[in-house]
């Protein structure tokens, strides 16, 4: 791939980045009016709309092929829905710091599964990028300050938590063949109608308690851009460059995310960044650097 092409990529991925880094900062507002649940059965509903929206815009819809349905079903049924249910039980059961460190384990998952099932070659600097990164993660959240626990009432949400970093690495890979024959429009569109499908009936008890009218605008803000960019743009730019670079690589700028969040942390709640952070931020920066400078340097020693 021409450098020119590369630049580009990582540049829209560096956007997915920023959308996500910020998106929990946006969240929390939003969480001070609405529980978790409806929270994010809204979202879902407001990025179903939106998916649908650009796909009609794109004129990109072609019927799937009978052997392609199965397969779109398992990846936005046990991946992107599974991922979005798994979430929000986690966040509600578990801290912040286990959290931020589990989701940062979505690069090795993804690697784990292309491994496994002989989708992707996994090279050593890639494996290298993975754990560099991870490390960064780690500083940035003890940083943070973030709380990490093992005690019995985080149990839940941090399986919760290891269970949705797992399956959006199972959506990141699957999906991709799919973003061979079918626009990337279409596929995003699917996996958000498929997910928020299974996902409202879930919701309705908790959507039903809400008084609607009482929310606040500023709330309403909050779903929209977690419903339009977190979900809707943020999952159609990440598998458009799946299938120009490949799950691995495009799940390493997922820990890109924590950079932005302490950083939007500290300029509009006033929350704590210390050196801690900014290492962990320069860790993180030298993971990424790894896979995409030295790759061939590092395979040639080894």
């Amino acid at each position: 791939m021409r450098s020119g092409a590369l630049l580009f990529i990582e540049g829209i991925l560096l956007l997915v980045s920023f959308i996500w880094g910020i998106n929990p900062t946006i969240m929390k507002v939003g969480l001070l009016y609405l529980p978790p649940m409806p929270y994010n059965g809204i979202r879902m509903l407001i990025a179903l709309l939106f998916s649908w929206l650009m796909l009609c815009i794109s004129k990109t819809y072609k019927p799937f092929e009978r052997q392609d349905i199965k397969p779109m079903l398992w990846v936005g049924a046990a991946g992107f829905f599974i991922f979005q249910l798994a979430f929000t039980f986690g966040v509600q059961n578990t801290t912040a710091g286990n959290s931020s460190l589990l989701l940062a384990l979505v690069p090795a998952s993804v690697a784990i599964i292309n491994k496994l099932f002989k989708i992707e070659d996994i090279s050593t600097a890639m494996v290298l990028g993975i754990v560099v990164s991870l490390c960064g993660v780690i500083l940035i959240v003890v940083g943070s300050g973030k709380e990490f626990s093992t005690s019995d009432n985080h149990l839940f949400g941090t399986f919760m938590m290891l269970i949705a970093q797992f399956a959006y690495g199972y959506y990141s890979v699957f999906s991709k063949p799919l973003l061979h024959k079918y626009s990337t429009y279409q596929v995003t569109a699917y996996m958000v109608t498929i997910a928020t499908a299974l996902f409202i009936p879930i919701a309705i008890p908790s959507l039903m308690t809400i008084a609607w009218q009482d929310v606040p605008l500023i709330a309403w803000f909050s779903v929209l851009y977690s419903g339009v960019f977190a979900i809707c743009v943020g999952n159609f730019l990440w598998m458009w460059a799946i299938g120009k670079i490949g799950s691995t690589r495009t799940a390493l700028y997922n820990n890109l995310s924590p950079i932005f969040a302490v950083t939007t942390g500290y300029v509009f709640l006033g929350e704590g960044f210390g050196w801690l952070q900014f290492l962990g931020a320069l860790v993180i920066l030298g993971g990424m650097y790894l896979t995409r400078q030295k790759g061939e340097i590092l395979e040639a020693k080894l």
